[in-house]
């Protein structure tokens, strides 16, 4: 196949101006093809996020309406609480702790419309960071809702996660340009995807990306996207620069829906003090091309945020490592300029279908950059991908050719298994169907702090050493319809359970266990007797100062989880990287999440574990959702407020954090 690289619709700020790229293997006589949701490859359709798709089936109405709630209740204060999460409390607004465990948001809950639910209250996808250097400051943020639509905005925290204050980053418009029609701002309907981290001079920074809907949902045509970071200089994260800083953007205002779309950002910082690229940024993210690619992409900035580099490409060839053509063919109702008939492959060995990168760095001045690929050769009924990583050793300008790090099995198509949530993954429960939101494995790496040529790298895995053919777990090929991973066992007791492993290089990154060892015998980080026969997953991964791995995740070994569907939060913790001890961070189980039509509980977790005392971050379902009792706010009734009853009453999502010792064995 005979191809030339084709300038691609994508743009960065670089000392002020503008640079275009030449990056995207395309036909040579290819025109621009709309990137909507339906003109997408069955590839593109599974690599989407979780956030991403959210947004996309909002937009085109694929959300079910929410039913009204069974037998609901006057709303009162919960016990167990220290405030509240509707009623403010003093000047602690709605701060609240649960048995322990304490809300980063300080909102009261908004009380939104049935249909709307989410959209008015929500926060999920948390992260968080600590800075190394004043341990007792940390970050956190999500995409939080409260302002009627998804929002980037930060909780930061000076007395070591006891409490909480927030801070909306100022994202509401970017400088515009040219780009833009000429418009000096260019405005921003939504947001979210954020990551942060500090440097060593005090510095936050706080990432994430901007996306206006088009039509219909709004009656403003464009469908532009960027991501932006925003510096929060000398104040520890309280407040930030405006307007944010520009990495990559997809003008596109006329909404033509032929942009590139950006996608899953995430930011680190070079915070070793020693290193030669000492407080160097950098941001990788999924770029979706109209050619039916998804490419891992990566800037860096060396003033501290202000200016960033020309986009280099993450995700290069290996023809030894990528060697098929998942998904290919467009499906019948995507127009792509070409009809029902198939797209035109990148030429061979282009690792060109990606998603859920990470970026992450030594104490040398290495810069990992960690992703999942599904380019990989399987036979017969086997529906393995891989973990791929690329090294750069000159502060991101350039990168090693992509490594494989491990094979792993991603999650099961939800529609197949629940009958929810077509074209995506998610981890189905044992017995009720409540549990459906969509999900899928990603990697976390992270590099010992006591050794620079020790890295390691953490993935779920559906298929592993407790779920596996010898207890009636086994892969069964993809669904012709989604293109997702169907298995045998996926909704029996005992049988199929997703577990995190862990996959270790000894040598800077140059092998990795992983490579030669099937995930069936790879070591876990999940290890609990109870963990055996359940679903873990979200997970997230963070190195003490003294060199002990810390991960957190959801965890369904407690009570009757995986029949029920709830969970819990986690973590993990070893010396030696075999063998890992196990704790309970939430005081009790939370309900399967019922926001957003019970689809979208948002893609990752986070995880900040430098001092020993661990700060996991996750979205809780504890919360019940608040909402107009029915018969009231009528000309003869004054509104009052009610709350489901049962064991799948309505619930919110609230950005919560503990702080808990890293267990070790």
């Amino acid at each position: 196949m005979q191809v030339r690289w084709k300038a691609a619709v994508l743009s960065t700020v670089v000392a002020g101006g503008l640079v275009s790229l030449s990056l995207i293997p395309q036909q040579a006589s290819a025109a621009p093809q709309p990137m909507r949701f339906n003109d997408l490859t069955k590839t593109q359709k599974r690599l989407i996020s979780g956030f991403a798709s959210a947004e996309v089936d909002q937009a085109r109405g694929a959300l079910a309406p929410k039913a009204a709630q069974a037998g609901p209740q006057r709303y009162g204060p919960a016990t167990g609480t220290s405030g509240n999460f509707f009623v403010p409390s003093g000047s602690r607004g709605c701060a609240y702790t649960l048995h322990g465990d304490v809300n980063m948001d300080t909102d009261c809950q908004n009380v939104s419309d049935p249909d709307l639910a989410g959209r008015g209250q929500a926060q999920n996808e948390t992260f968080i960071s600590q800075d190394h250097n004043r341990p007792g400051n940390l970050l956190g943020s999500s995409n939080d809702y409260r302002r009627g639509d998804g929002g980037c905005f930060g909780y930061y925290s000076l007395d070591n996660a006891r409490s909480f204050q927030d801070v909306a980053t100022p994202s509401s418009f970017t400088r515009g340009g040219t780009n833009y029609a000429g418009a000096a701002r260019e405005y921003w309907q939504g947001g979210g995807d954020t990551s942060s981290a500090f440097d060593t001079k005090g510095n936050a920074y706080f990432s994430c990306q901007l996306f206006n809907r088009g039509r219909p949902t709004s009656a403003n045509p464009d469908l532009s996207s960027a991501l932006v970071v925003f510096r929060s200089t000398g104040n520890r994260g309280a407040s930030y620069t405006f307007p944010g800083r520009v990495v990559a953007q997809g003008p596109d205002v006329t909404g033509s829906g032929t942009a590139p779309f950006e996608d899953k950002q995430l930011l680190t910082v070079d915070n070793h003090k020693g290193s030669p690229f000492r407080d160097r940024v950098y941001v990788t993210w999924t770029m979706f091309t109209a050619d039916g690619a998804a490419y891992i992409f990566a800037s860096q900035s060396a003033d501290y945020g202000e200016t960033w580099s020309a986009p280099v490409r993450v995700s290069a060839a290996n023809p030894g490592l990528c060697k098929t053509n998942p998904g290919r063919p467009i499906d019948s109702d995507a127009g792509g300029g070409g009809g029902a008939a198939d797209e035109p492959a990148p030429a061979p060995g282009q690792c060109w279908a990606n998603q859920y990168s990470q970026p992450f760095t030594g104490s040398d001045g290495s810069l990992y950059v960690v992703w999942a690929n599904f380019n990989n050769a399987v036979t017969g009924a086997d529906n393995r991908n891989q973990i791929l990583i690329a090294k750069s050793t000159d502060g991101g300008s350039t990168f090693s050719s992509p490594a494989k790090v491990t094979d792993y099995y991603d999650l099961p198509d939800c529609v197949t298994y629940t009958g929810q949530d077509p074209f995506r993954s998610c981890v189905p429960d044992k017995r009720d169907n409540v549990s459906f939101f969509r999900a899928t494995n990603y990697p976390v790496g992270a590099v010992d702090p006591t050794n620079p040529n020790h890295v390691v790298v953490t993935v779920g895995s559906y298929i592993n050493a407790y779920s596996k053919e010898s207890n009636g777990c086994v892969p069964a090929g993809l669904s012709p319809t989604t293109f997702l991973n169907l298995y045998t066992g996926v909704r029996t007791p005992g049988a199929c359970n997703n577990g995190i492993v862990v996959s270790e290089s000894k040598n800077a990154g140059a092998t990795f266990t992983g490579q030669t060892v099937d995930p069936r015998a790879m070591p876990l980080v999940t290890q609990a007797r109870g963990q055996r026969t359940t679903n873990q997953w979200f997970q997230w991964a963070d190195y003490t100062r003294d060199g002990r791995l810390a991960v957190s995740y959801y965890d369904r070994q407690y009570g009757h989880n995986e029949l029920t569907g709830a969970s819990d939060f986690s973590l993990s913790g070893s010396r030696d990287i075999r063998h890992f001890a196990n704790v309970r961070v939430t005081s009790s189980s939370m309900p399967a999440p019922t926001q957003f039509s019970g689809q979208f509980w948002g893609d990752y977790t986070g995880l900040a574990a430098w001092t020993g005392v661990a700060h996991p971050a996750w979205s809780d379902t504890r919360t019940p959702e608040v909402f107009t009792c029915p018969g009231s706010a009528t000309t003869t009734t004054p509104p009052s407020l009610c709350i489901g009853t049962g064991p799948n009453r309505a619930n919110d999502q609230e950005a919560m954090t503990d702080s808990v010792r890293v267990p070790t064995p």
